[in-house]
């Protein structure tokens, strides 16, 4: 009896294994296919949730939310009290928390309350540092969070994250502000008003206004989605992420409301802590919705990673060569002929290939000494040697290479004279077959360089 619910399991794995993962949907019409995509798509994101740590990093954000949100706020209510406007934060606050009810007055006012009272200008230079690098741990940390999603290892030079959190810190308040008053003006202008007395321009202006906070929380999430991550988001895949994330928004906030409601007993259990805890809860399911809506993003934009199973990238070294040779091809070629330099995530898309696996060549590559990276955002990649002098073998090398250590090569395992004899024949007839062919000659094999010289920003690198 006790083998009915696995076997159950199993059968149901199989079935939709072969029904759905196994099926060529190429062949198929173009409703089934749809509605087979989609199915795979949402296994996907329910496998990212339980299987990527998302869960984690939600948790971990809102932990460094409770450190940071009376700073953040601080330094934006000082910058919106000099242009007159700070008056506005509670609003704000009011209208993210809104799905707590009462709970979220209380919150708010307790909130706006440490707000007022810190005074940035008497904190002193250390203090100040201490307030702003709070802040700035929280925009690092969701930096990393959607990095993580979207398998990129590196962060934003510090130059360049100073600047866009200052941005993000600074204007981002002041714009939401300001698109809120100009919709109220325009909801108040005459001419609206005399439109509204008339149908069915009333019924629209009112469901307008209706959908206005979906509409703004929207943009919101595309914002994010487009800026945040360390590489080139496509709008569609953008779009999509805020899309679903704002209904998932909506959809969690009318729940989370009925549940506030009706949480009149967590109150009588945990007291004054009440109101922390259901804070706690709605700050995580905030994150959580963030990162969600970050997850469809990467998958609509890389649908190489839509799988039936959660993929650990390892590649053979058949595939460590070509992806090398292909990355030192586009790159050479697009040197020659002046054309804009590659980024990881366009190299990425031009092959077809996981950004794990071209970001791994690339930075075996340029560890080589064979590639440059540029300090632009996101950084462009470039000849670091003059290809007419660069072996075609040294990018062979630099990919075979790979990933060694110090602790972990082939000069740490037993030598024996016949495995060492065929590793020699090897090599050597591999020099042979290359021998005098350069990365020149690889870039210039697709097609003839075009005339004229290269720009001079971008031969001051090499």
């Amino acid at each position: 009896m006790s083998k009915k619910p696995a076997t159950s399991a199993t059968n149901l794995t199989a079935w939709l294994r072969h029904n759905v993962w196994d099926v060529d949907i190429a062949l198929l019409p173009r409703w089934q296919a749809a509605l087979i995509g989609l199915v795979r798509f949402g296994h996907v994101i329910i496998r990212s949730v339980i299987g990527e740590q998302l869960t984690l990093r939600a948790m971990s954000l809102v932990y460094t939310t409770l450190l940071s949100l009376v700073p953040l706020l601080a330094i934006s209510f000082t910058v919106l009290k000099g242009l007159g406007l700070h008056n506005e934060i509670e609003p704000m606050l009011l209208g993210v928390l809104e799905p707590l009810g009462e709970k979220g007055v209380e919150i708010t006012n307790e909130i706006v309350g440490f707000v007022e009272n810190i005074k940035v200008g008497v904190l002193g230079f250390f203090g100040f540092a201490m307030l702003f690098y709070t802040v700035v741990s929280l925009m690092q940390k969701i930096e990393r969070a959607f990095n993580h999603t979207w398998h990129i290892a590196r962060d934003r030079s510090f130059a360049h994250q100073v600047r866009d959190y200052l941005s993000v810190i600074l204007i981002g308040p002041l714009l939401v502000i300001m698109a809120i008053g100009i919709m109220v003006s325009l909801l108040n202008t005459a001419v609206v008003e005399m439109l509204s007395a008339i149908q069915p321009f009333g019924l629209l202006i009112k469901s307008a206004a209706k959908l206005a906070p979906f509409i703004m929380t929207f943009a919101a999430f595309t914002f994010v989605y487009m800026f945040v991550p360390n590489t080139t988001v496509r709008l569609r895949s953008a779009l999509i992420g805020g899309v679903v994330a704002s209904f998932l928004w909506s959809a969690t906030g009318w729940m989370f409301g009925l549940f506030v409601v009706n949480s009149a007993q967590y109150a009588a259990i945990y007291s004054t802590f009440a109101s922390l805890i259901i804070f706690l809860i709605w700050l995580y399911l905030g994150w959580l919705i963030l990162l969600i809506g970050a997850s469809i993003a990467f998958h609509d934009q890389h649908p190489e990673y839509v799988t039936a199973t959660r993929r650990q990238m390892s590649l053979s070294n058949r595939m460590r060569e070509n992806l090398a040779l292909l990355i030192a091809f586009h790159i050479g070629e697009s040197f020659y002929r002046s054309a804009p330099n590659w980024t990881a995530d366009g190299l990425a898309q031009r092959l077809s290939a996981p950004m794990d696996a071209t970001e791994t060549i690339l930075a075996a590559l340029e560890k080589e000494g064979l590639l440059v990276r540029s300090g632009s955002e996101p950084p462009t990649f470039l000849p670091a040697r003059p290809l007419e002098t660069t072996l075609v073998s040294d990018v062979l090398h630099a990919a075979r290479v790979a990933e060694e250590t110090s602790y972990l090569n082939p000069d740490r395992l037993p030598r024996e004279m016949g495995v060492d004899a065929i590793l020699n024949d090897v090599n050597d007839a591999a020099a042979a077959v290359l021998q005098g062919r350069t990365l020149k000659d690889l870039a210039l094999s697709g097609a003839a360089p075009c005339s004229g010289p290269k720009p001079e920003t971008d031969t001051t690198t090499i």
